[in-house]
């Protein structure tokens, strides 16, 4: 497998010999998780599902942010605590992405849960000289790191410039910044150089390397992470090591509203649940697949109604694969089964393309549909198709919403009925119990042969 690096700015080979180990720059628990947040995990949580798919072992890590200055003012304004603000959001988080059909993490480490380990690092940094004291904390001293920018394609000279428009006097370069912060509003702990919190890039470094060991095999976020948070990430890790920090950076495009970014002073975040409730998981995640992962995607009702169109279509295909029973026709599509599934995998081997290795997908769902239109669908045809079909749904993370033996019981009598009237030209009749059946989100598909049935998820945003 190949990614896209964004240190070497090229694709890079995935050491898949021993197991892969992942860190993922996960939230900041002071608000909603929203559609961007989605877009990023749910790219990991397919590349996760993917190796583990081929048999591969995944340690994956993925942090909570729960100090942090925006935290703290959340916390002010509703008259609580940061813990109590970091710990709803984090419920909060658990249930949205719960939902959306992501699997658990190896582990999710809070910074306040490691804060002894944050201090050990810092202290190393001092004892190197590379990190020094000042009147407002602990600052990292970016002279130190001549490799700085390599990660954004910075020039530090004129990031120096752009720096001293907020020039702290306490720090003996602008672009130097925060590993400890003094502080006396809580929360706050105790540190060999006085009370205070830990700054936001020093959290992620300390618990990457503490869960991945040094030189893990890829660091991921979004792409707003490469500067500073990734830059920061990388001067600090490698100056206590001196080692590379992670083989591969993996950074996911953005998601905009009608070419803009999301942010509250527009008025245009989309939170997961708000779309969740309007549009399910499966449409969700196929709208995030839809693009290259490192490129921007636009949120728009339109595009997710495709989506949905789509999603349609896969529900016809796993309806029309557990109702076959035609042994006369049988296409023996086995090599183009075994084909198809080459071309998924070599999709998504190739720097994660998830547009196509789903336009692989769709061949494979288009194929079974014609097939059973044609009623040439055979029960050999699907021994063949139903292992890859759903190999691919657990790889997406798409479900299919299940029936109960109940349910389908009363479905398929009511189905009987409605042949039996149809037969004695009681239309009527057989129309009401169409209609019941709508009202249960049963479509009925009829082919010459037999009528089969289709259960649809119940999507709010459709039309």
């Amino acid at each position: 497998m190949k990614l896209q690096d964004t240190l070497i700015n090229s694709e890079k080979e995935l050491d898949i010999s021993d197991k892969v180990r992942i860190y993922l720059c996960g939230i900041t628990v002071y608000d909603e998780s929203h559609i961007g947040h989605a877009r990023t995990i749910i790219v990991f949580d397919v590349l996760r599902k993917y190796l583990e798919s081929k048999g591969i072992e995944v340690e994956f890590i993925q942090n909570f942010t729960d100090i942090d200055d925006k935290i703290i003012n959340r916390a002010k304004l509703e008259n609580t605590t940061a813990e109590q603000i970091s710990s709803r959001y984090i419920q909060n988080y658990f249930i949205d992405f719960d939902r959306l059909n992501v699997k658990r993490a190896t582990n999710y480490p809070k910074a306040t849960e490691h804060i002894e380990d944050i201090q050990k690092f810092i202290q190393n940094l001092v004892k190197k000289e590379i990190a020094y004291i000042s009147k407002n904390g602990v600052y990292f001293s970016v002279s130190k790191f001549p490799q700085y920018g390599k990660l954004s394609k910075k020039n530090i000279n004129e990031l120096q410039i752009g720096a001293r428009v907020e020039v702290d006097e306490a720090k003996k370069d602008p672009l130097d910044f925060a590993l400890w912060k003094f502080s006396d509003i809580k929360p706050l702990w105790d540190s060999p150089w006085g009370k205070g919190r830990p700054g936001w890039h020093i959290e992620c470094s300390a618990m990457s390397l503490k869960y991945l060991g040094e030189n893990f095999d890829i660091h991921g976020g979004g792409r707003d992470l490469i500067f500073p948070h990734h830059e920061n990430e990388i001067a600090q890790a490698e100056s206590l090591t001196t080692k590379q920090f992670a083989k591969i950076w993996m950074h996911v495009g953005m998601v905009t509203i009608n070419d803009e970014k999301m942010s509250k002073s527009l008025g245009n975040v989309k939170t997961i649940k708000y779309v969740l409730d309007i549009w399910g998981a499966n449409i969700i995640r196929l709208f995030c697949l839809s693009g290259h992962y490192s490129k921007p995607i636009d949120y728009s009702e339109e595009l997710l109604t495709e989506n949905l169109t789509k999603w349609r279509q896969i529900e016809t295909c796993y309806y029309e694969l557990i109702h076959a029973d035609n042994k006369k026709h049988d296409n023996e599509i086995k090599s183009t089964v075994r084909k198809i599934s080459d071309e998924f995998d070599e999709g998504l081997e190739s720097d994660f393309n998830t547009h196509l290795a789903l336009l692989v997908f769709f061949k494979l769902v288009k194929e079974v549909n014609y097939l059973a239109a044609e009623e040439k669908l055979g029960l050999n045809d699907v021994k063949n198709v139903m292992p890859e079909f759903e190999r691919m749904l657990e790889i997406l993370g798409l479900r299919v919403p299940k029936t109960t033996e109940d349910e389908k019981k009363e479905i398929d009598d009511l189905i009987m009925d409605r042949v039996h009237l149809r037969k004695e030209k009681k239309f009527q009749e057989a129309d009401k119990i169409r209609d019941k059946l709508n009202e249960m989100n049963v479509e009925l598909i009829d082919h010459k042969e037999k009528t089969i049935w289709v259960r649809k998820e119940k999507i709010r945003g459709e039309n």
